[in-house]
């Protein structure tokens, strides 16, 4: 009832194929929900809404999977991690909608994977009762919008969502010092990009998110054919950001070079994210969201 409310007051203010668009969004999102918490016994939510407190002896009757094997590894003692509620979690999602994330191989885009993907995190969020804002970029940060956790706050974040088309360049590194600056209150940063930024550039701005001590999470939203290159003659390759950069290759005789730097930039990027104890998940487009979106949010409940 609560959901058809605020919909209804939606109307009013939003057009029909905008309100389609949320009203989609909305449906995949709690469909991703609905399969993360099928079939969980213990608080479906829990994993964005608890933070590290303490260390204690283990005791007879603790759970085995709070044990610190870490600990136990340096000192041969059995210690148990302790967590605190955090009642007012503020969590900020940062949407790449620059040029590149428009690229497509299969019918859905990397944006449009990613939109979904935010969508279903907001929607988790909210409705654990915690507070989410959306920040989308490219070269700079087109839009902000601060954490709430209200529903009427998610129907206007889901426009935002389904408003949103990519274009022009990115600028990774820039974005998140600024966006860095812009938080005063530690929370959860949640970024979703295909990363396709200089590493050198995007360190410092890492290193600046563990400064401020806010706790960080990835999302590489990735094509297949990124990752593969399958391609088998010759092709022109327009750049999706400046389209008047364009190139033509030999796509057989270049593979084995774009597959190594591909696979050293994603590399680099999941050591500067062990280095500075930060989340990285790789979707990619060809797989289903709930199933990919449910394994990470599963992996981290059990951490």
């Amino acid at each position: 009832m609560e959901d058809a409310r605020v919909m209804s007051e939606a109307a009013e203010i939003l057009d029909h194929l905008t309100l389609e668009k949320v009203s989609r969004l909305r449906l995949v999102a709690r469909t991703v929900v609905e399969s993360f918490i099928q079939g969980q016994h213990r608080s479906v939510y829990k994993g964005f809404s608890v933070e590290f407190a303490q260390h204690r002896e283990y005791a007879r009757g603790d759970e085995m999977r709070h044990i610190d094997w870490k600990v136990f590894g340096r000192s041969d003692r059995l210690f148990v991690k302790q967590y605190e509620e955090e009642t007012n979690l503020r969590a900020m999602i940062c949407l790449d909608a620059s040029g590149s994330m428009a690229f497509t191989s299969n019918g859905e885009s990397k944006f449009a994977y990613a939109q979904r993907a935010a969508a279903a995190l907001a929607y988790l969020m909210i409705a654990q009762s915690d507070s989410v804002g959306l920040t989308v970029f490219d070269t700079e940060i087109r839009s902000s919008m601060p954490p709430r956790s209200t529903k009427g706050h998610l129907t206007t974040l889901l426009k935002v969502l389904a408003e949103t088309q990519p274009d022009k360049e990115t600028n990774l590194g820039k974005v998140l010092h600024t966006l860095t600056a812009q938080i005063k209150r530690r929370g959860l940063v949640i970024v979703i990009s295909d990363f396709f930024a200089r590493i050198d550039d995007l360190v410092p701005a890492l290193a600046h998110l563990r400064h401020k001590r806010h706790e960080v999470i990835l999302v590489q939203v990735l094509d297949p054919q990124e990752e593969t290159f399958p391609f088998q003659q010759m092709y022109e390759f327009r750049s999706m950001e400046n389209p008047e950069q364009r190139i033509k290759l030999d796509a057989p005789r270049v593979r084995a070079l774009y597959l190594e730097r591909f696979e050293r930039h994603r590399r680099q990027l999941q050591e500067a994210c062990h280095q500075f104890h930060f989340d990285y998940v790789t979707l990619t487009t060809d797989k289903p969201l709930d199933a990919a979106l449910s394994h990470y949010l599963r992996h981290r409940q059990e951490q």
